[in-house]
């Protein structure tokens, strides 16, 4: 981990001071030119602090909300909050007084605090002292009154002083700038210093940053606050007016962008708005939009401007998972317009059988201990085995110190792990660990990942769901070309082909294998398991599906 951005110790009594400051010298120096005066003034300001001040100002950051009372900032290290709270106000960073809304006020005071402070208004409102504190929110909240300093709802003084922190959007804006999200928070140091995370050290430089313009940045927190707008309920008539037009040419922008087009298209698909659905999903460039815009076609009864649109995609499918849609929703257009049933060739088939047994809350586990033999032992590893030798054997290429792929020490994965470039990107690497399974070198490389980088967090490794004995067998057990088939197909979509393998895997006593996906009373393969199961039977990698039923009382 570059030291610049390496978790303080929680030793110190102001650790959290040391991360906040370690985050404003890390934008300092990699994104100092997207800084506004405002933003480098606040920078330097913190610095210039007495450390009391700077302290508090951090607790307050990495807080919920933007509301505090004083007597509820407590921290020995710091000392009385007052003389503080009056630094960061004479730098205009917190105000006291300010206006308070009565949801903010009910949130910030206790019941029994409100119960004095408001106590006129609740009789005048004929409300009972011993009431619920929601019934009394609902009750004065209607009509809502306009918000008011504090004392203006309490003008005897019942209530602690109120202050309110107004450097949040700025701090909000160097924590994108510094995480490449907001759903990263200040945790992610002292998770990391407990141990509780463990992350790949990737060298980090000026050019690792997801944002290259103010622009961009603008962007980004726009497209957030509407995704939280619709997210909170809002209509998707009133968030799509609000949305952000445009291109920035930044890919990290333009996936949310689009990503939020297919969520109000989806919304307006289900509220039945389709001719809106169908124009929103035309704009959006988001995996399955396509699908879902031939899918509202269908529903218009537009079949033959489905029709066209079916083709030029099975033309150029984005997946397979497109590809089987197609599969299923040409001939049905073809039907409706009274054409030839067009040829479609059919799935491979899968061996499939059907067990009986006594009834248990984990078919899987039922049919692991059924069929399992001390020459022929069965393992539970849905999605994890065969992924987990995936990203032991190509550790190198996954974290790859490419441009634009690390923002921080802290990610789990680049950030394009989903890009359509991200293999070609890391050509070099990926070349490297399928010629070792070409020349069968793998075994050693894979076990020594695993013992150098174990708990460290991979996109594709699930520590707790691998032991060293497991993968042994396994490297044994399944042919280097099969590993090389598999990691070929995730490569080719890894979002969509992480998910849907076998449950099972069952090392036979021949010294084979054999994949197993289980299914209990009433369930079925879902589409992703059919793709899974039809690639192992084109590449003669064997897989099975187990069948299964209770067994009477």
């Amino acid at each position: 981990m570059d030291s610049i951005a390496a978790p303080a110790t929680l030793d110190d009594p102001l650790y959290y001071l040391r991360n906040f400051e370690t985050v404003l010298r890390w934008v300092s120096e990699c994104h100092g030119d997207l800084l506004d005066a405002a933003e480098r003034a606040f920078v330097d300001g913190v610095a210039a602090l007495p450390v009391a001040p700077r302290a508090l100002l951090t607790r307050m950051v990495m807080r919920s909300g933007e509301l505090f009372r004083a007597d509820k900032l407590r921290y020995p290290e710091i000392g009385p909050a007052t003389p503080a709270l009056t630094a960061l106000e004479a730098v205009g960073w917190v105000r006291r007084d300010g206006d308070l809304a009565l949801e903010e006020l009910f949130r910030l005071y206790t019941k029994a605090e409100l119960g004095c402070a408001l106590a006129a208004r609740l009789a005048a409102a004929g409300l009972d002292r011993h009431g619920r504190k929601a019934d009394w929110l609902a009750a004065l909240g209607e009509p809502a009154p306009a918000p008011r300093p504090l004392s203006g709802w309490d003008p005897d003084g019942h209530l602690p002083a109120a202050w309110r922190l107004t450097v949040m959007p700025v701090c909000e804006r160097l924590r994108l700038m510094f995480f490449g999200n907001l759903h990263q928070d200040w945790r992610e140091f002292v998770l990391t210093e407990l141990g509780t995370f463990r992350y790949e050290p990737v060298a980090l430089d000026a050019a690792s940053r997801p944002y290259r313009s103010r622009a961009d940045l603008d962007a980004w927190l726009d497209l957030h606050a509407c995704r939280e707008r619709f997210e909170a309920g809002e209509p998707a008539d009133a968030v799509a007016a609000d949305l952000p037009d445009g291109d920035t040419g930044n890919p990290w922008v333009e996936e949310r962008r689009h990503k939020l087009r297919y969520k109000l298209a989806r919304q307006w698909e289900r509220e039945d708005q389709l001719e809106r659905a169908e124009a929103l999903y035309a704009q959006c460039q988001y995996p399955d939009a396509r699908a879902r815009r031939l899918r509202v076609l269908e529903r218009r009864g537009e079949y033959r401007a489905a029709l066209t649109l079916a083709e030029q995609a099975a033309a150029a499918p984005e997946s397979e998972q497109e590809r089987q849609q197609l599969a299923r929703l040409r001939p049905r257009l073809h039907r409706k317009l009274g054409l030839p049933k067009p040829v479609v060739a059919p799935p491979p088939t899968t061996e499939a059988w059907t067990l009986t047994l006594p009834a248990s809350g984990f078919v899987e586990g039922a049919v692991a201990a059924h069929l399992s033999r001390d020459d022929g032992p069965v393992f539970y590893v849905e999605n994890t085995l065969l992924t987990g030798l995936f990203g032991l054997l190509c550790w190198d290429a996954v974290f790859a110190p490419l441009p634009g792929a690390f923002f921080h020490p802290f990610q789990s994965a680049p950030a394009d792990l989903y890009q359509p470039g991200f293999r070609h990107r890391r050509r070099r690497w990926f070349d490297d660990a399928f010629a070792a399974l070409a020349d069968d070198r793998h075994r050693g490389p894979i076990l020594d990942t695993w013992r150098r980088k174990f708990g460290t967090a991979s996109p594709f490794v699930h520590w707790g769901a691998l032991s060293e004995p497991l993968l042994t067998l396994a490297l044994e057990r399944l042919p280097a070309a099969h590993l090389a088939a598999y990691g070929e197909r995730l490569l080719g979509d890894i979002k969509a082909n992480r998910a849907g393998l076998p449950d099972l895997i069952q090392f036979t006593p021949d010294g084979g294998y054999r994949l197993i996906e289980v299914k209990g009373p009433g369930d079925r393969l879902q589409d992703n398991q059919r793709r899974w199961l039809a690639f192992f039977a084109e590449q003669g990698i064997p897989a099975a599906v187990c069948k299964v039923e209770w067994a009477g009382p």
